[in-house]
């Protein structure tokens, strides 16, 4: 399992942590700052999904009109780590 650390950039979470597993599954995913609960939640739905599917769930989700969100700053780390592997 390998862990990667993300600065999200135009949002309110200062970073993002996750595991990935030979499989591409996501674990253990945490943000540092934003809207606490709804990030809390979405690590908890996310553990053990298939990192593809999740980023491509969550990439293009717009939090008050910034053309990003927490969400779609996760499915860009996601997109970045599994172009690395």
């Amino acid at each position: 399992m390998k862990q990667y650390t993300y600065r999200p950039r135009g949002v309110c979470s200062s970073q993002i942590t996750y595991d990935l597993d030979d499989d591409g599954k996501i674990y253990n995913l945490q943000f540092v700052g934003g809207c606490n609960g709804n990030l809390k939640a979405i690590g908890r739905l996310l553990e053990g999904t298939d990192a593809k599917r999740a980023a491509d769930i969550l990439r293009g989700n717009d939090c008050k009109g910034r053309g990003t969100s927490c969400a779609d700053q996760l499915a860009r780390s996601i997109d970045e780590a599994l172009k690395a592997d």
